[in-house]
Formats: C-alpha cells, structure tokens, sequence
C-alpha cells in the first residue's frame, strides 16, 4: 500500500513528541517524551540537545512501526520551540553545549547596552523584533564569547534553532533552516532572503556558522535511510507558533489565535505586507511558500501553563493541573487577590526582563483557592493587555481561536471570553500546532496545492461568549492594572 500518513515531529520546551496523521487531518498515533529542562541559576534555562536528538529519534521510530514501516510515511513535518539555540559540530553533528532555551535571560546586559547605545529602533525596524534575551542571535552571541569548545570547532561550528539542528541530525548534514524560525533571531531582515551583515555585526556572528534559510514547504532534504530503515522527506517546517497559526487556519488577514503551551503567544495574520507596531508588539514571518511570504502581529506571553506546572510541582499548591479548574470554581471570585506571573521577566507588550512575579492582595481571608483562581485569572487579563496593544496598532481582534494544553480547562476559556468581550473559538482538537506542520507537509510533498486546500484537515468549532457583567470586568481589570504597575515600578 503507498504512502499514508505524515509524520509531525512536535518539539517543545516540556517534551518532544512523534505524531502520526492521516491525509485527512485525523490523529492516528502519538508518542510522547518528556525533556529535563537545566535552572543553573536564576533566570538561566538549558535543555541536553543530545537527550533532545536521542527521545526525538525513540519517539519517531515507534511511531514509524506502528504506521507499517517507513515508506507508508508520505513525508514529515516539523514544528518547534522557537528562539531555542543549538552549537554543533558539523564534523559528528554533536552539541558543544547545552541548548540555551527561549526563557533564558542570561543576554540581558548584552541587549540593555545595544539599547542604551540607542539601536532598538533600527533594530525593530529592520526584524520587527524589540532588544530582548528571548531571540536568538544574543543567545548566539553569548555563547561564542563564553563557551571555549565554540571557539575550538573553527571551520566546523554550525548554530542554529531546534529545527535545524534537528533536520541537520536527520539528514545527515543537512544544514537549513525556515524562514518563520529564521524571523526570531534578530539577525534577518522581515523582506530580506538572508541574514543581515549590520545585525550579524552587533554579535560578532560569522554569517558560516548560520544555515540557509529555506520555505516552510517544500523539499527540505530526505532522512538518512539508516535512521528508519528507508529515506523519509522532510517537507514541512514552522515555528511552534506559526504552525498552530495555520492549524488554526488564521490564513487570511485579520484572523487570530492564541496558543496557551508554556507561555502564551497571539498572532494575527497580517498578510503580504510587514506590519509595524507602535507599541511593542512583534512583527514575524508567519510563513514563506515559494519565495513569497505571508507575516504576522505577535504578542508573547513568557509564563501561562508553566506557571500551573510550577504551582504543582515546585510551590505544591494543586496536586494536578486539573484541580486549578475545580479551586477556581469553588470560590465566587478572586478575594482581591493578583498574581502576575513574570516568573521570567514580563514580555509583551511591557518587555520588561528583569521583573519577577508577585502575588498581591493577600489577606487572612484569601485561600489557596484564591491565589490558584488568580493565577487562572492571569491568562484573561494577560491577554487583554495585549488586545489593548492590538487595537492601538490597529489591529482589534473580532474573535480569537484557541489551543494548547491549557485551553481543555473549561473555566479559563469563559473567562478569556468575558474579560476580552469577544467570542473565544476552541477547536475539537487542541493540538493545532503539529496539525499546522502536518498541512505544511502535505503542501510541500503535492498532497494538496495550498494551505487553503490542506484546511480540510481542520476539525470544527466550539465557541464561548461572553457573560460577565461590565462592572465585574472593570474591577478585575482595575485591580490587574495597579498589580502590573507594583512589578513595573520595583
């Protein structure tokens, strides 16, 4: 029987995953690994790219035996962890180092003096991007300076963000990476081909050590027959949150999502033309087909389900990420209480790096289901902050399509619709980021022409509207405002 299936490989900053489609969209297999994440001191966070590669490869093998062999895998796709930097040797496609993660802030120093000597605005106005530790080229430039096995590798020494090294692993050598992945190292030009020798220059980055950049689609090189017993092509590749952007099928211009995974990021397809924000949003590749390509408004949220994950696992005060649901209902409101959750700085649109999270309005009245309840909160209202920002760049949203884990949590979806007033759209399937890598795929391999014709891979809608009363969401909107300006001001 011929080819069937696509492979997604989807991976994270929690775990990294294989997942089997059909043509049709429908989840078939899935399989799933956890990663360790490295806190060697405040404000820096590592992944082992080695323990990344080695669960990838267990993950995607399974997956292949259970689809038949590797020739029933029509093609794969791969989404990722953006801003995430890997340093290899090309020579035996081995880590330097670990991998510097996107929520690490060790650049911040790097970043406040290229803005103190007053380069931010041509920074943003050639990337679309602010001065801040979360993109990848002062990642890159921090690690040429201060990890000595960098400097020893000359010739051989490759960087590049998750999905490159992964395809270069695959592949064999194959050192590449897609233009939506490319648009979030600060070191491209929004209608540039290649990397920019101005940005390369604030760095000290040898343009040698960067892949090429290539589309989302296409022939994106071939799997080494050793691997899984038989060639298998790449044919798609985004960024994580470009990727749920087209599973959620935002592809034509004014369409929004937001994805709730670790942190919380918006896009709002603009179309063929960049858009410029005066007030500190991002502006990105959303993808690139053909040589032509297609951009987005973007509002990141650093901290949304890893602060559910850090209030069970390091604070102890839910046993499980279900029970924040169930304390949030329990009690009638949120007692005063604000949680902002800058538990790695605050990003859009405040990109403040160096802000840590505060719980406020506590009182002898306040529970644990209180603060939990706030925590929940902290999605809406982190959320409206930039809707605000949106609008005043002129970009208002009319609805929002949701996905990720924390979106299966009924009670955090009313309230994003009653504190945003607008209607808020939750997929039957939540996982749109690898459904948007699998419609990449099938685009790049000629299973369908378009992205438009790969859409009827998408499952149906399920929306929330809005019930709150305008008083109660002016005081918990006023309330946010006073606890945001409190981080702001220390």
């Amino acid at each position: 029987m011929a080819a069937q299936h696509i492979l997604v490989i989807d991976e994270g900053t929690t775990s990294t995953r294989a997942i089997l489609f059909g043509f049709d969209g429908k989840l078939q297999a899935s399989q799933q690994e956890e990663l360790q994440q490295f806190y060697p001191a405040a404000g820096l966070v590592e992944h082992d790219a080695t323990e990344i590669w080695d669960k990838t490869l267990r993950c995607c093998r399974k997956i292949i035996e259970k689809a038949g062999g590797a020739e029933k895998i029509a093609a794969i796709g791969i989404t990722n962890q953006r801003e995430t930097v890997v340093v290899w040797d090309k020579r035996t496609g081995e880590p330097l180092s670990k991998a510097i993660v996107w929520q690490d802030r060790r650049t911040a120093p790097m970043c406040d003096n290229l803005r103190a000597q007053g380069l931010e605005p041509m920074v943003q106005a050639k990337t679309g991007l602010l001065l801040d530790p979360y993109f990848s080229g002062s990642k890159i430039g921090w690690m040429l300076e201060n990890v000595p096995e960098a400097a020893a590798a000359g010739d051989n020494l490759a960087f590049g963000t998750i999905e490159s090294y992964l395809i270069f692993r695959l592949t064999g050598g194959h050192h590449i990476t897609d233009a939506s992945n490319a648009s979030r190292t600060m070191l491209v030009t929004l209608d540039g081909n290649n990397w920019d020798d101005e940005l390369l220059g604030l760095f000290k980055i040898p343009r040698k050590t960067l892949p090429t950049i290539v589309d989302c689609a296409g022939d994106l090189g071939k799997t080494s027959a050793a691997l899984f017993g038989t060639a298998i092509a790449i044919c798609g590749s985004a960024g994580d949150q470009q990727a749920a952007t087209i599973g959620q099928g935002c592809l034509t211009v004014g369409q929004t999502k937001a994805t709730f995974g670790t942190g919380a990021f918006i896009l709002t397809n603009s179309g063929a033309t960049p858009p410029r924000s005066n007030h500190r949003l991002l502006s990105t590749i959303l993808y690139q087909l053909d040589g032509k390509r297609i951009y987005a408004l973007e509002g990141a949220v650093f901290v949304a389900g890893s602060l559910i994950q850090w209030l069970r696992d390091d604070v102890g005060l839910i046993t499980y990420a279900g029970e924040s649901e169930e304390l949030a209902r329990s009690v009638e409101d949120n007692g005063g209480v604000y949680l902002v959750p800058a538990l790695s700085g605050l990003g859009a649109p405040h990109w403040k790096a160096d802000a840590t999270a505060t719980i406020s309005g506590l009182s002898f009245s306040a529970t644990k289901a209180h603060i939990v309840r706030a925590a929940l909160e902290a999605m809406a209202h982190q959320c409206h902050d930039l809707k605000t920002a949106f609008s005043a760049d002129g970009t208002d949203w009319q609805s929002l399509r949701i996905d990720g884990g924390m979106v299966a949590n009924d009670w955090m979806v009313q309230d994003l619709a009653d504190i945003l007033e607008i209607p808020v759209e939750r997929p039957e399937f939540f996982e749109t980021t690898a459904l948007g890598a699998a419609m990449l795929a099938a685009v790049g391999s000629g299973i369908y022409d378009t992205l438009e014709d790969a859409s009827v891979m998408i499952s149906g809608l399920e929306i929330y509207h809005t019930t709150m009363i305008n008083s109660q969401r002016e005081t918990r909107l006023a309330g946010w405002k006073k606890a945001v300006e409190g981080v702001l001001d220390s």
